[in-house]
Formats: C-alpha cells, structure tokens, sequence
C-alpha cells in the first residue's frame, strides 16, 4: 500500500477534496479493498505533499460519504459498501472512468423504473403553471435540438436533463426534489450513453410531456414506464 499516492499540484480545487477525490477512487477501484486500513497519516501526508490538517478534513469528507471510519488505536478502514452513499453527487462525479458504462447504465435506469413514473404521473397533477410553461419551453427545445440539421450531442444532454430534473422538481413531494439536483451528474452520464448515436426518443418525452400538461397521471406513468425500457437507451 506504500507510494500509492501521487503528490497533489497543479490543481484549483481546494487541497482536501483534492486529497478525498484520489482516496475515494482507490477505494472505489478496489485499490483500497473494503475493510482495509489505509496508510497512516505520515506516510498519505507524504505522498500526497499535505499538511495534517488537510488531510484529516479529506478523511472526514470520505466519512460523511461513508467511505471511512477512524477507530482509536486501530486507524482509518474502508467501510463495507453497502455503506457508500452512491447518491452524493461528488461520489458520482469521482467514480467517472472508474466502472463499466452498461453496468452503471442498467443500475441506474433499474432506479429511473423504481421511482420515475411514480415522479411523472405526481408531476401531472401537482405541478405548478409556472413549472407547467417551463416544461413547455424545455420540452419545444428538445424537439430543436433532435431535428436540427446536424445533432450536438452536448446541447441534448443539457436539455433533456433540464426535462428530467424539472419533472421531480414538480412533483410536489419534498422527498423527490433530491433526484432532481442530486443526481443530475448521473442524469448527465446516462444521457450521454443513451444518445450516443443521435437517439432522443422524442416521440417517449412528448408522450411523457403531453400527459403531464394534460394532468392525466396514468398516462404520464405508463409514458414514463415506456420510455424506460432497456433497448430505448442502447442496452441490450
């Protein structure tokens, strides 16, 4: 486990999520097995070139994510992951590169099935006018951008996250609103893969999109189910 670490340079972000970032993908690697120690604070204060004290606030960061947890006299271990916060964003973002993209993908989009109609058809009844008119322009930019001439798979990712995210936004039901913000790297990553060969499937969110400015709840949860089937987004 000695010289695992590489000195940390040359960088904007702050020196403690710097350090939190290369622990956490070790640990999400496999590098740093769960249940293992990890060095102690001399040797990662060396290899990382870090104060003590930034160091100590990038373990505490990895705590709160339930990545770690220090136990006096026996040191700092890789919590089991059944304990990873995989919801935190900066968790999501760290683990880029790091997993296969069809197996995220299936992941994720067995969680989309769990929780996304139910969200559609919420939205449906509840959502505001104002959310109403914002869901019309997003919905009028998507169809833009997947009939446009030539397809900029960066101007889709924005826009149909955008759709996504306002959809739990409007539901009305304070414990969807974290799907809408926290897992809008997730959104992005799937999206990417989703559309990587032009897809939009406009004809699935105009679906989702007329059901929910009808107020129809049933409709927006079978579009909404419809739209997540697996050969709708290149899984096999």
């Amino acid at each position: 486990m000695s010289d695992a670490f590489k000195v940390i340079s040359g960088s904007k972000r702050s020196l403690h999520v710097q350090v939190a970032r290369e622990i956490a993908r070790g640990i999400l690697s496999g590098k740093l097995p769960q249940g293992s120690i990890i060095p102690g604070e001399m040797a990662l204060c060396e290899q990382f070139g870090v104060s003590r004290t930034a160091l100590r606030e990038a373990v505490k960061l990895l705590t709160s994510k339930g990545l770690l947890e220090s136990r006096p006299k026996i040191g700092t271990r890789v919590v089991d992951r059944a304990y990873w916060n995989f919801l935190d964003p900066q968790l999501i973002e760290w683990m880029d590169g790091l997993t296969d993209v069809d197996q995220f993908c299936f992941q994720f989009l067995g969680l989309r099935r769990a929780i996304e109609p139910e969200a559609c058809a919420l939205a449906a009844t509840f959502a505001t006018a104002e959310q109403r008119i914002e869901l019309s322009s997003i919905f009028q930019k998507m169809v833009e951008v997947s009939e446009a001439e030539e397809f900029v798979q960066e101007d889709w990712t924005s826009i149909d996250t955008k759709f996504h995210s306002l959809i739990f936004n409007a539901t009305g039901n304070d414990f969807y609103l974290p799907f809408g913000n926290i897992l809008t790297t997730m959104f992005v990553n799937f999206i990417v893969h989703s559309s990587e060969e032009g897809s939009t499937c406009i004809n699935e969110h105009r679906q989702i999109y007329e059901a929910i400015m009808a107020g129809n709840s049933d409709k927006a949860r079978q579009a909404s189910a419809n739209h997540l089937q697996e050969s709708k987004h290149r899984l096999v």
